[in-house]
């Protein structure tokens, strides 16, 4: 799995994006594809947030763009993040969306995730779930939490209510919104320096 995930890294050159991707177009797409990452959960790993129910699928190829998710960060521990999923619609699209993404995370950033919450589910995906989980690794499906409208008290044992935003059951309220706001210790000076010496090859091993 390591072999064929560099394979695939190099192919695709992840590395290279990561490093120069440049988002001028972030506040247009955030508006047909709602998706980032928001401070960090009670393990210190990263919360990764999608709002499916938000995805235009149409708009967003209309605009020709592409998100590429932001590098884990050297303050992230143990070197994973936690992944929340919304959805308000009744949708197999959704439900493949995220099957496709559980599917690359386990493939090609292995034993990255820590959590993976679907929150807001309907009937319709935990159904589906049930066929659809046997394609995938155990370990994967034992991080994945499917959860109907009361999911709350699920997600804030794991995630600190002043890091979740307000709109999803936290207490969180970003001046420009939690979405476009980047908050996170990653961008502490300290962070920064350390990701600089490290991609400039010159950081010692945090």
């Amino acid at each position: 799995m390591i072999i064929a995930c560099e394979k695939w890294r190099k192919e695709f050159g992840v590395d290279d994006i990561v490093k120069n991707f440049d988002f001028p177009e972030k506040e247009e797409v955030n508006k047909y594809d709602l998706q980032f990452y928001h401070k960090m959960d009670k393990d210190g790993c990263p919360i990764y947030i999608e709002q499916l129910g938000k995805l235009d699928f149409k708009a967003l190829y209309a605009s020709s763009l592409h998100v590429s998710p932001p590098v884990l960060p050297p303050s992230a521990t143990p070197s994973k993040h936690s992944a929340l999923f919304a959805t308000s619609r009744t949708s197999l699209s959704n439900f493949y969306w995220v099957k496709a993404a559980s599917s690359i995370g386990q493939d090609r950033y292995p034993e990255c995730m820590s959590k993976f919450y679907i929150i807001n589910a309907p009937w319709l995906f935990s159904s589906v779930w049930m066929v659809i989980k046997p394609w995938l690794d155990e370990v994967t499906v034992a991080k994945i939490a499917i959860l109907g409208k009361d999911y709350k008290d699920t997600l804030l044992a794991q995630i600190p209510k002043e890091n979740l935003p307000k709109e999803l059951g936290g207490g969180c309220t970003c001046g420009k919104g939690c979405s476009l706001s980047d908050e996170g210790p990653w961008n502490e000076a300290k962070w920064q320096k350390i990701e600089a010496e490290m991609s400039n090859g010159s950081g010692k091993t945090v």
